[in-house]
């Protein structure tokens, strides 16, 4: 029955999402789809397309289905794997709850609150991160209550996978590799080295491989970390709010958490919560602060801020990670209900559902779902020049003719339905290098796309030196973005 109401949910979520053009609105998302497709579809394929800062799997993921035309033009390819994750998200945070509290009531009320969040239903309707988080999250809490209870080999097996897989998609899971290898220690009964030996060799596999993934392809292991790409390099020297500062940098996330949980969930939670520690289950309350709280320690740091129209600079950048704190609030609400009398608690969990799904109910304009607005202020632009190069586009490229492209206009070609290894950007590595700075010897596409200023539009100009005439055929002049320039050979 559960499974089939995060069906129902989920495919009704993502029906709109796509009805409304909305899988696509944050710019992470296009990137994340993009990546999956290029893998396979580049002017120069193969596995190095994934890149050395974001994690690969959600990429791995969405491989089979990118490499589908029709999913990639419209993003499906991207959104039914967050999908997929958000229904099996909730299953095992509903089995989590159920066994740590006992009750099949306090379970239901844990996915429930997740599940019917606008921002949760939103995010698993896009090729964003945050829905296999949640799942693995979720699967990770649930096989180590499991085996607490069962002292079981399958638990501890079923735990490294979902550490592992969390390892792989999210930067929060390494730090839950020491945490739970210590919860194993202490939970099991007997053989306790054997079982934490076993799960951290199998959660450990992800972040060697990742460590060995970087230094593979650009000779520093740590190259997501201190790369010229990574957040610390984006981030640089800025003073972000509650860099340096824990009280702001609290402030700010406790900000964030509630614009994505609502104004009702953190103080049912805050009175679940002290059920929950009655119910001794002060495991899966430590397990699912871990992400929260080591936001609060990425922004203390400087190397995530997060800005929110309620606080300066009144603005929206990464509100989205306050959603890393909704299962956390959602299982703490539900152990409430398992502190009340059987014959109560299918009343109080019901009600504790609807007093936190109240807000989005009184409101229910996407406007005040944060993590939507915030993809689509940060996006109207991207969207309308994206709009505007594909209509130029579409009726006058003939397959084969070839387009230099400056970097971060896949959506261009995804939108005008021009398949990557059309284009010849600076994930191409040397080649595209070597068009650039001699395009008499390699510069042979019939067009170039580029903004202002960009690698692609001063090897326009260099072309010229040489005899290579390129005409401007589009200038495209979009508020609050650069200018993009469109030539053909």
């Amino acid at each position: 029955m559960l499974g089939a109401g995060l069906t129902a949910l989920s495919a009704l979520a993502l029906a709109i999402c796509y009805r409304q053009g909305w899988i696509l609105y944050y710019g992470d998302a296009e990137a994340h789809l993009d990546i999956a497709r290029r893998i396979l579809d580049s002017r120069t394929p193969g596995y190095d397309q994934v890149g050395t800062v974001w994690l690969p799997l959600p990429h791995w993921l969405m491989v089979p289905l990118a490499m589908r035309d029709a999913l990639w033009f419209n993003g499906l390819a991207g959104a039914i794997p967050s999908a997929l994750a958000f229904i099996a998200g909730g299953l095992f945070l509903y089995g989590a709850a159920r066994r740590a509290f006992e009750s099949p009531a306090a379970g239901v009320t844990a996915a429930a609150i997740y599940a019917l969040n606008p921002n949760t239903l939103y995010l698993q309707a896009t090729p964003m991160t945050e829905s296999e988080s949640f799942l693995w999250l979720a699967a990770l809490l649930y096989f180590t209550i499991r085996f607490r209870e069962t002292q079981g080999w399958g638990s501890v097996i079923g735990a490294g996978i979902a550490a592992c897989a969390g390892t792989l998609t999210r930067y929060e899971f390494w730090l839950m590799i020491p945490c739970v290898t210590v919860y194993l220690l202490w939970a099991a009964r007997r053989r306790r080295i054997a079982a934490a030996f076993v799960f951290g060799a199998i959660a450990s596999a992800g972040p060697l491989f990742w460590f060995f993934h970087n230094w593979w392809l650009s000779l520093d292991p740590l190259g997501f970390y201190r790369g010229p790409w990574s957040a610390r390099a984006i981030q640089g020297a800025a003073d972000y709010p509650g860099r340096g500062d824990w009280r702001v940098a609290w402030q700010y996330y406790r900000a964030a958490a509630e614009l994505c949980a609502g104004p009702c969930l953190p103080l049912i939670a805050i009175a679940g919560a002290a059920a929950a520690m009655l119910r001794r289950a002060f495991w899966a309350l430590f397990l699912l602060l871990i992400p929260a709280a080591l936001y609060v320690w990425s922004m203390y740091n400087g190397t995530v801020p997060i800005f929110m129209p309620v606080l300066k600079p009144f603005s929206y950048y990464n509100t989205r990670y306050g959603m890393a704190a909704l299962p956390l609030l959602a299982f703490a609400a539900a152990g409430m209900v398992a502190l009340l009398p059987h014959r109560t608690r299918a009343i109080v969990a019901t009600l504790t559902i609807a007093a936190a799904a109240i807000p989005w109910l009184v409101h229910p304009a996407p406007s005040y779902w944060i993590t939507w607005e915030e993809s689509r202020v940060n996006s109207v632009a991207r969207r309308a020049w994206t709009s505007e190069a594909a209509d130029v586009l579409r009726p006058l490229y003939r397959p084969g003719a070839g387009i230099l492209s400056s970097f971060g206009m896949q959506g261009i070609y995804r939108e005008a339905g021009i398949p990557l290894k059309e284009t010849f950007t600076g994930d191409n590595g040397i080649p595209f290098d070597a068009a650039v700075r001699r395009p008499e010897l390699f510069l042979h596409e019939e067009w170039v796309v580029a903004f202002g200023g960009s690698d692609p539009q001063t090897a326009v100009n260099r072309a010229a030196r040489n005899g290579i005439h390129y005409s401007l055929v589009k200038t495209i002049i979009v508020k609050d973005a650069p200018v993009i320039e469109i030539y053909r050979r």
